[in-house]
């Protein structure tokens, strides 16, 4: 399916685009910026565009994908302090200006912001080549979490001047939108996010693996599925938890996912079930074979999992922001609480575990509002937002600023 697009809106302009990717992160690593990365180069690729990914390489024996309309550069990088499993690119200016001078893409699209996402930032602004950049992660509002909350303000200050020397930035909620455009913020546009909902569905709910975790279908299993950091804020999850086991003492937790926090989680909890990272159709499989879908995390700048969490059937409680705000209307397809209200958000869940019948609708009426959330959708957003950067930018007819290039 290919969108509609208007005669002006492509006028003089390549009809299938060449576009450069930059991104620290990518499959097969977990995390929602590399599985949304994932899902806009199938996306685009399925359009007919050219990918050419630039992306640290991952292991020792990575190497470099090569297929129809697609290929990758590998660059070096960096274990990121907090994150060992991921790696940062290092600074790669010299061969990206020399690959862009050899092959020109139509449009610099980076997907992270840092050094090898600077690096990019500064070969296509030397190049002429228009940008455009993703905002995925509040980096910024991590930093109490790591012990360097005195950085939070360069941070914020240095993510501000990557993005605005770039044509646009794209985020994934109005809501969003406001906040970094309140912050100073040029030219922010609203690309949403889709769910695979063939993938993330209620049919895959599993009797056995239930009843490899105590549950029979009368036990209720409530579910988090998040990295096991501490930006997370699991142990208001743990709590609410507790308090839901006070109401009815047969319901289960399951916690999918790994990170710096599992092994003291899994020392101080040892009667909540730890099923570690899980992929693909068996992480479909957990999250349709619980009940309740838990994430009190208040660092989202969209949050994947609520949307397949709802999409899998859960009645699902959360920080009334990002996909969350999105997409659930109050007790009518999932239960919003006020951002940072703790005692609220116990409460609610509390309230949610002594009622079967609200849990039965709420489950119903998550799957119904995301299914028609589809990636093809957003994909067809994405591509209007690039035409538009080119026709602003000057697109493929820009001249580079000079003839040599220098790092």
């Amino acid at each position: 399916m290919h969108c509609m697009k208007t005669q002006n809106e492509t006028a003089g302009l390549p009809e299938r685009l060449r576009i450069a990717l930059v991104t620290e992160t990518y499959t097969p690593e977990i995390n929602g910026v590399a599985i949304t990365i994932g899902r806009m180069v199938h996306g685009l690729c399925g359009r007919g565009h050219e990918i050419h990914l630039i992306r640290p390489r991952q292991h020792r024996d990575d190497s470099a994908a090569r297929e129809t309309n697609y290929r990758e550069t590998l660059a070096r990088g960096m274990p990121i302090p907090g994150y060992p499993e991921l790696k940062s690119g290092l600074p790669a200016k010299g061969m990206l200006l020399h690959q862009w001078q050899e092959e020109r893409p139509d449009i610099v699209h980076i997907a992270t912001e840092g050094p090898l996402g600077w690096s990019a930032l500064a070969a296509a602004k030397k190049l002429n080549i228009p940008v455009s950049t993703d905002f995925h992660t509040n980096f910024h509002s991590y930093t109490q979490h790591y012990g360097i909350g005195l950085l939070k303000w360069p941070i914020a200050a240095y993510l501000r001047h990557f993005h605005n020397r770039a044509a646009c930035t794209l985020v994934p909620t109005h809501e969003l939108q406001k906040q970094l455009t309140e912050d100073g913020y040029r030219n922010v546009e609203v690309v949403s996010r889709g769910v695979d909902t063939e993938l993330f569905t209620p049919e895959r709910r599993s009797a056995e693996l239930r009843a490899s975790w105590g549950a029979d279908e009368k036990t209720l299993v409530v579910m988090l599925v998040s990295r096991l950091a501490a930006e997370k804020n699991l142990d208001l999850a743990v709590n609410a938890y507790y308090r839901m086991r006070s109401v009815n003492p047969d319901v289960r937790m399951v916690l999918v996912g790994d990170g710096p926090e599992r092994e003291r989680l899994q020392k101080q909890h040892p009667g909540i079930i730890f099923s570690g990272m899980q992929k693909g159709e068996r992480l479909a499989e957990h999250y349709a074979s619980g009940d309740i879908f838990i994430y009190p995390s208040q660092t989202e700048t969209y949050g994947n999992v609520t949307i397949e969490a709802m999409a899998s059937g859960l009645a699902t409680i959360a920080y009334d922001y990002a996909a969350a705000r999105q997409h659930i209307v109050q007790d009518s397809s999932g239960v919003l609480v006020p951002m940072g209200d703790e005692q609220a958000f116990i409460q609610q869940a509390t309230l949610l575990i002594a009622d079967m019948e609200r849990i039965a609708r709420l489950r119903r009426a998550a799957h119904e509002a995301v299914k028609l959330q589809s990636w093809d959708h957003i994909m067809c957003q994405m591509e209007t937002m690039l035409f538009k950067t080119l026709r602003t930018e000057g697109g493929a007819h820009a001249q580079p600023e000079f003839a040599a290039a220098t790092d």
